[in-house]
């Protein structure tokens, strides 16, 4: 049996009429999108696997969704990384209109791996609920030839998942996604809306310089002398000083750590640790012998750490932090001035060293050696930081650090806290290094990096990392042995 020959099918005539009927549909029920090409900047080489992308195009079409009641895909699930969206949209598009409106728009992009049809990891941003979707599957002969011919592309397409691509198409309705459109990056119950993974560098504001003052006593703990550093530590110890006689002031010292050596093979764990040196946070006073010193605490396997006091009259007992000041990103120089010593004694000027805060403040002082023989309480003059930032980064701003090289691109400023939420991290920022914007002009020193992500309260992978390295680990050099 042969067609009608009275009726032609398929001639060009008839299917310009049928496309042109489609487009006119689509413009009539359909929505407007924008499709974003995505660019491919970088590959591995064996595999082939998509290194880094960007996605800097945003090209208006208009789509027919074909799901029209709802999302289709899973809905939104409870995984152990949190909670998912797994929405889906189909929508169809023209072959026509992405050939004559798309095509000649990308087909020069060298980085740009297919022009004349949509492919996958492309991305769609769909304005009816301003969210971004990657194209995961194209039906391409659907209706099957019609006419002999194919009008329409429909797109399977998955809420997209932000990792190290770079979307920056110059559009803020589209860029702000990456923000949840909270340019604070917090809702009003203060859930994070940031999307992807982010690090968190803390930057120095304005320099403040920190003031302390000082008493002396007598009778008190000059210094401590370590004569065994032990291991095996997993935390600091809790320094124990002999009480002082009645009517004195029993003194605290203050344990720091090393890590990376070997003693008897108890540090046998590179995380375990030894005692580097004890510091005095208060001399005590009214002491007439040196007092004993022991170590407590550090975990189960921390032993061996000993420790000899050194007392004299006219210390440096008591250190006041009048004023943390700000903008400090390592322990300032501290020294003492208005020394006035005792004449006929032997005398040592004190010495001291400055704890650091996450915030950039001195949050403590602690006493290397407490001096001796001073008669009235020395000056204690604290460097400033010597450092200020000045500047407002811009949103999805590029930022470059001074000495790394690493570049990232601005998600959320808060100024009042200085801290910058970066995203799309190139390489290892190093604390210390001057962050500058390369559109804003923006510039401040790194004091902290957090490259941790943010905990949104029911994700709980964090949780089995931690639980998973209690049964094997691989944090040590050989997790089944000795090194």
């Amino acid at each position: 049996m042969v067609l009608n020959p009275y009726f032609t099918q398929g001639t060009s005539g008839e299917q310009n009429l049928v496309q042109d009927l489609i487009n006119e549909q689509l413009r009539t029920y359909g929505v407007d999108i924008f499709y974003l090409p995505r660019k491919y900047l970088t590959e591995n080489t064996v595999i082939r696997e998509v290194v880094q992308s960007k996605f800097d195009m945003a090209l208006p079409l208009e789509a027919y969704v074909d799901n029209y009641d709802q999302y289709s895909g899973a809905g939104n699930i409870l995984s152990k990384f949190g909670i998912e969206s797994k929405d889906e949209v189909r929508l169809i598009i023209s072959r026509e209109r992405f050939e004559n409106y798309i095509t000649p728009l990308i087909q020069d992009q060298s980085n740009i791996k297919l022009s004349t049809r949509p492919k996958s990891g492309d991305l769609i941003w769909f304005p009816l609920d301003d969210r971004i979707y990657e194209i995961k599957d194209i039906e391409y002969a659907k209706p099957y030839y019609q006419l002999q011919n194919l009008y329409v592309y429909e797109l399977y397409c998955e809420l997209f998942r932000l990792e190290d691509e770079v979307i920056a198409t110059g559009i803020e309705d589209i860029d702000n996604n990456l923000i949840g459109e909270d340019y604070d990056g917090q809702t009003d119950d203060g859930i994070n809306t940031i999307q992807g993974p982010t690090q968190t560098l803390t930057l120095v504001g304005s320099a403040v310089q920190a003031t302390a003052t000082v008493a002396i006593f007598d009778g008190g703990v000059r210094q401590f002398t370590i004569s065994n550093r032990g291991g095996g530590y997993s935390s600091v110890p809790t320094v124990v000083v002999s009480a002082a006689p009645a009517g004195g002031t029993t003194a605290i010292g203050i344990a720091t750590m090393i890590g990376g050596i070997n003693v008897c093979n108890l540090n046998a764990n590179p995380k375990d640790q030894s005692v580097q040196r004890v510091d005095v946070s208060n001399s005590g006073a009214g002491y007439t012998v040196a007092p004993g010193v022991r170590f407590t605490g550090g975990g189960s396997g921390g032993t061996g750490a000993a420790a000899t006091a050194t007392i004299g009259d006219g210390v440096v007992g008591i250190v006041t932090i009048t004023n943390g000041g700000s903008g400090y990103t390592t322990p300032p120089t501290i020294t003492f001035t208005n020394q006035v010593f005792e004449s006929g004694v032997t005398t040592v000027s004190a010495a001291a060293t400055a704890v650091v805060s996450a915030a950039g403040t001195i949050s403590n002082i602690f006493l290397t050696n407490a001096g001796v023989g001073y008669s009235v309480a020395p000056t204690m003059s604290i460097a400033t930081s010597g450092s200020s930032g000045s500047g407002t980064f811009q949103f999805n701003e590029i930022v470059v650090g001074s000495s790394s090289g690493t570049t990232a691109r601005v998600r959320v400023w808060n100024s009042s806290t200085n801290e910058l939420e970066v995203g799309t991290v190139t390489g290892e920022f190093t604390r210390g290094e001057t962050i500058t914007g390369q559109t804003s002009g923006a510039a401040y020193e790194l004091r902290v990096v957090d490259a941790q992500p943010a905990d949104d309260g029911f994700a709980d992978n964090i949780n089995i990392e931690v639980e998973a390295d209690k049964i094997l680990d691989f944090s040590e050099q050989n997790p089944f042995g000795m090194p």
